[in-house]
Order: C-alpha cells, then sequence, then structure tokens
C-alpha cells in the first residue's frame, strides 16, 4: 500500500464546536460536521504525516480498533472530503501546507 498524505483544503473554514469539527468551504459554503474519529484524522491532516500514522496513533491507540479496518475506513473518508474539495490528497509529502483559517481570522 502506498504513502497517502492529507492537508486541509486552502479555502475552508474549521472549528471545533462541542467536541465536533465543523468545516465550511468557502467555495460553496457546505458545512460539514465531522464526529471524534474525523476530527481526530482533521486535526492531525498536516501534509506530512502518513495516513497510517495517523490511524495507528491517533485513531486506533485511542478507539482500540483493528488498524487494516481503521486505515481502509480512514482512506474512505478522506477521499470523500477531498472529493467535496476540503481537503488535499497527495502521494507525497506536502511540505509546510497553510492550516485553514478559523472563524475570526482574515
Amino acid at each position: 500500500m502506498s504513502s497517502l498524505y492529507i492537508a486541509p483544503a486552502r479555502d475552508i473554514a474549521a472549528r471545533v464546536l462541542g467536541g465536533e469539527m465543523m468545516i465550511m468551504s468557502a467555495r460553496d459554503s457546505s458545512l460539514f460536521t465531522l464526529n471524534e474519529v474525523g476530527t481526530a484524522i482533521w486535526q492531525a491532516a498536516d501534509g506530512t504525516t502518513p495516513l497510517q500514522e495517523i490511524v495507528e496513533k491517533n485513531i486506533c491507540a485511542e478507539f482500540d480498533v483493528d488498524l487494516g479496518e481503521a486505515l481502509r475506513d480512514a482512506e474512505e473518508f478522506v477521499r470523500m472530503l477531498a472529493e467535496h474539495g476540503i481537503l488535499q490528497l497527495s502521494d507525497n509529502p506536502m511540505g509546510d501546507w497553510p492550516a485553514p483559517m478559523k472563524s475570526g481570522e482574515r
């Protein structure tokens, strides 16, 4: 399996509310709410950490789930977010990827 790197898209705004990540796309004003697992993946999406490492350290350790199953679910999840334009995917590290704008920032 090849490495997959993830980072937030540049044209979104994100904020944690009540333990869930709320993400709004500036492109079409779509609003996404991520559950606790999705939020953990999103918060670790720095463009330089492979998805497998994120799943091992942030999902399997925290939620007591099988690595293979968790990785398959995570890949499906991040590809869905990428299809909606709120997450960037790459086969290579993305370097210093800018964090999404938080509410109140310009």
